[in-house]
């Protein structure tokens, strides 16, 4: 797969299969429920088809995924025993970056449709009403042909990240900038608190505005509580 480190401890022949570039945010999508090529080029946009393409192909060479084909014939990709054991570990590591990782850091790294990717998958559709719901979300300091955002809530068909309008009323409008959106799902702020200081504005029903930091689902590492370096 790529050069050895040459020796029999097992850290040292884990991490040739599991350090290579790209390899632990793969795992990261598989771990997310990710299984088709295009869903984890969405949760990896800045990662290469091809690269991905050789990353697949290694990760089912080593067993730790297997492929299958799926609905409408098209490629299946599913974490064998070995990969779901590797779960501990991906989320450890995801918990430890939260915990000591400097967070203005984090915050470097904006991209919206990553942003709108994630939450489409950890959105809770429990406080929402029992009926299609849509969700516009405007990045204001973007560039117009990137600032518009939708999720639209089916109780029937999940949850449904949509790049361009998708031609419904929105029930619920929010406009702020790409970091305190992003701030926000990260845990590093609150939705009472982004409205309160001026920096998201939420227009539509209250009982959607109000519940607005329940049902947006927040990252998985969100509630880890911070470590002063």
């Amino acid at each position: 797969m790529r050069g050895s480190y040459g020796q029999f401890c097992p850290v040292s022949m884990a991490s040739e299969v599991l350090c290579a570039r790209w390899t632990p945010l793969l795992i990261r999508e598989f771990l997310c429920g990710s299984t088709r090529f295009n869903d984890l080029r969405r949760g990896l946009p800045r990662m290469s088809p091809t690269l991905l393409s050789k990353r697949l192909g290694e990760l089912e060479a080593v067993g730790i995924i297997q492929s299958a084909k799926g609905g409408q014939g098209v490629k299946e990709y599913r974490l064998t025993k070995a990969g779901e054991e590797l779960r501990p570990l991906i989320m450890g590591i995801g918990a430890w970056g939260q915990r000591w990782v400097e967070s203005e850091i984090s915050l470097n790294n904006l991209d919206p449709e990553l942003l709108i990717w994630d939450m489409h998958r950890f959105l809770n559709i429990d406080p929402l009403p029992e009926r299609r719901v849509c969700l516009q979300f405007v990045f204001s300091n973007l560039p117009k042909a990137r600032q518009n955002y939708w999720l639209l809530v089916d109780p029937q068909s999940g949850v449904e990240a949509c790049y361009s309008d998708p031609g419904y009323d929105i029930d619920l409008y929010s406009e702020c900038s790409l970091r305190t959106m992003t701030a926000i799902w990260m845990g590093l702020d609150t939705i009472e608190k982004a409205v309160s200081d001026g920096k998201l504005e939420l227009t539509g029903p209250r009982e959607i505005a109000a519940r607005m930091q329940e049902w947006l689902g927040l990252s998985p590492f969100a509630h880890e509580e911070r470590m002063a370096n």
